[in-house]
Parts: structure tokens; C-alpha cells; sequence
């Protein structure tokens, strides 16, 4: 491959990866920022909420799979291509937090706060959804925090992905 054939297909990887790291960034922060809110602005019981929010996010793990994935393929392919340097390095050794918190995330606490909210729906006793409602709330919050690391991370990502 020529120079400047070489240029031009860094220089496509590059802007494909600053892409993939934007619309990932920009993903989480909509859904931290604005659905959550909005959500929580809604007339319907937190356990309704709960039941809302997973279904979103089932939908937005489908985009949002793929769109990190490319990320991590784009970012190496970078490196590959363009030189690795220090801020690429950063950038890889946060990829697998991100996966980690993003995985966390749908897999551990959207499952579970589902589960807490239905047999909350399903109980048939105060005490019991009293109970349930407790546990919902306290491992939401224990979410929330998860949610604002990623939203940080993601961040950081988009940030050295810029500037790689």
C-alpha cells in the first residue's frame, strides 16, 4: 500500500473509532442522564419503573453490544495501524473495566432489581412488600453507582480516544 493509501486508511480508523467511542458515551449518558430521570418522573410505582427501565435496557444492550465491541476492535485496529502510544494504552486498560461494569450491570443488577420488583408486585402480605421494596431500593442504589462509573469511564474513554 502506497503512503498515501496508508494516510487515508489510518486516518478512516481513527475517525471510526472517535465515532464508536462518541455514540458510545453519548448512549450512556442519555440513559444515565435523561431516561433515568424521566423515569423517576413517572406516575407508576418504582416496582412498574424498575420493569420499564429493563425492558429499555434490553433494547439498548442490543445497540450498545455491538457498538462496544466495535469500539475495542477499532481501538486495537488503531493502534495496529496508527502506532500504539500512551494514551491507547490507557484507553485499553479502561476497555475491560468498561465491559466489566457493562456486564455488572445488565447481567447482576438488572436481573436481580427485576426479580425484587416482580415478587414485590407479587406479594401478597405489606410486610412482604415492605420487604422486597427495601431490598429493591437499596440495590438500586448500589446501581446508580455502577451506572455513574460507567458514565465516568465512558467519559475517559471518549476523551483518549480523541486525543490518541
Amino acid at each position: 500500500m502506497n503512503n498515501i493509501g496508508g494516510v487515508i486508511l489510518v486516518s478512516f480508523v481513527q475517525t471510526v473509532h472517535v465515532l464508536l467511542a462518541g455514540t458510545w458515551f453519548g448512549g450512556v449518558a442519555f440513559t444515565t442522564l435523561v431516561v433515568t430521570p424521566a423515569l423517576a418522573a413517572m406516575k407508576w410505582s418504582e416496582a412498574e419503573r424498575v420493569g420499564v427501565r429493563a425492558e429499555i435496557g434490553r433494547q439498548y444492550a442490543r445497540v450498545g453490544s455491538v457498538n462496544l465491541v466495535l469500539l475495542a476492535v477499532f481501538a486495537i485496529l488503531y493502534g495496529a495501524l496508527g502506532g500504539f502510544g500512551a494514551l491507547l494504552y490507557a484507553e485499553y486498560a479502561l476497555l475491560p473495566l468498561l465491559f466489566g461494569l457493562v456486564a455488572a450491570h445488565g447481567a447482576y443488577f438488572g436481573r436481580r432489581l427485576v426479580k425484587l420488583a416482580d415478587a414485590e408486585l407479587r406479594s401478597a402480605s405489606a410486610k412482604e412488600v415492605g420487604e422486597f421494596a427495601r431490598r429493591r431500593r437499596s440495590l438500586q442504589g448500589l446501581s446508580l453507582k455502577v451506572s455513574w462509573a460507567n458514565l465516568a469511564v465512558s467519559a475517559a474513554v471518549f476523551v483518549l480516544a480523541i486525543n490518541a
